[in-house]
C-alpha cells in the first residue's frame, strides 16, 4: 500500500503524539481516533477513501509512536479528550470533526457531549458510550484497579522471536483482526528489543479502570450532543450484540458486515465504511 498520508509529530504542553495527516489542506478538519491498543494505521484504508477531509489520525498517548505519560499518570477516557483539544488548539481548528472506532469512539462522544459547540461532525465505528457499572459497585472496581497497578511492577511485555509470530499473536488478540489488518497495526506497534519484537503500547494501557459512570451518566454526554451524528455497526461486532443500546441513541446509524475492524480487515470492508461516511460528512 503506498503511502498517502504525511507523518507528522505534534510536541503539545503535556506530551508529543505522532500522527498521519491524510486529505487536502482545505478539507473539513477532522480529528481521528483508533481503538484500545491499535494505532494510527487502523484507518490507513479507510481515511484515503475519504473526500473533502483534512484528517488528523492520531496515534493516542501510550500507543504507536506518540509519547507515553509521566509515571503516576493514567489512561482515563477524559485525558485522551484532553490530548485531542490541545492538538485541535495547535492546529487552529476551533470546530471539527470526529472519527472514532472502538474506544476512539467512546473519547469522541464524551468530547462532542463535554464541549458540544467545538464538535461540527461525530463519525463512530462500533464504539458508542464509555462502559458502565452500577453505582454500588464503585469501591470494589476502585480496589481492584489499586491492586493491579501494584501488581503491574512484575509484569513484563512479550517477546515475540520473530515479526510474523507477533502478527499471528495481534490477529488473535481480545479481538480477532484479519492478517493484514494485523501486518498494518505491527508495523506502528512493534520495537525491536533483545531477543526481538515487542510492542511499543504502554503497560498502563492493560490496567482496569478505577472508576466506571453509572448508565445515567454516560447517557448525559450522548444527551448534550448537537451535531451530525453517524454509527456504523459491525454486524459481527460489540454493538450488535446490544440492541436495546442502540434503540436509545439518537443517532443515525448503518449496521454493515464484518467484524469489530470492518474498516481496516480488508478493502471491501473499507468501502462500505467510506461509502457510508462519505455521504455522513456531505451534510452541510
Amino acid at each position: 500500500m503506498s503511502p498517502t498520508f504525511e507523518e507528522v509529530r505534534l510536541s503539545l504542553p503535556h506530551i508529543e503524539l505522532a500522527a498521519h495527516l491524510f486529505g487536502p489542506e482545505d478539507g473539513l478538519p477532522v480529528i481521528a481516533l483508533h481503538g484500545w491498543l491499535d494505532n494510527a494505521n487502523s484507518f490507513a484504508r479507510l481515511a484515503p477513501k475519504l473526500k473533502g477531509l483534512r484528517i488528523i489520525a492520531l496515534d493516542m498517548a501510550g500507543h504507536g509512536h506518540s509519547g507515553h505519560r509521566p509515571n503516576g499518570a493514567g489512561y482515563a477516557l477524559w485525558d485522551y479528550a484532553h490530548d485531542v483539544l490541545q492538538v485541535a488548539e495547535q492546529l487552529g481548528w476551533q470546530r471539527f470533526g470526529l472519527l472514532g472506532h472502538s474506544m476512539g469512539a467512546i473519547v469522541s462522544l464524551v468530547l462532542a457531549g463535554s464541549l458540544p459547540e467545538r464538535i461540527s461532525h461525530l463519525a463512530l465505528i462500533d464504539g458508542v458510550i464509555p462502559p458502565t457499572d452500577k453505582g454500588e459497585n464503585a469501591a470494589e472496581r476502585m480496589g481492584m484497579a489499586l491492586q493491579a497497578q501494584l501488581d503491574l511492577r512484575e509484569k513484563r511485555k512479550p517477546v515475540y522471536h520473530t515479526l510474523d509470530r507477533a502478527i499471528e499473536a495481534r490477529m488473535k488478540g481480545l479481538v480477532a483482526v484479519s492478517r493484514e489488518a494485523a501486518q498494518l497495526l505491527a508495523q506502528r506497534g512493534l520495537m525491536p528489543v533483545p531477543g526481538g519484537y515487542t510492542w511499543r503500547t504502554d503497560n498502563r494501557l492493560t490496567l482496569p479502570s478505577p472508576l466506571r459512570l453509572t448508565e445515567e451518566q454516560a447517557m448525559a454526554f450522548v444527551q448534550r450532543i448537537q451535531c451530525p451524528a453517524h454509527l456504523v455497526v459491525a454486524a459481527d461486532g460489540m454493538l450488535a450484540r446490544h440492541p436495546a443500546l442502540l434503540e436509545r441513541l439518537p443517532f443515525s446509524r448503518e449496521q454493515l458486515p464484518g467484524g469489530h475492524h470492518l474498516h481496516l480487515n480488508d478493502e471491501a470492508g473499507a468501502d462500505l465504511v467510506a461509502d457510508c461516511f462519505n455521504r455522513f460528512f456531505a451534510i452541510p
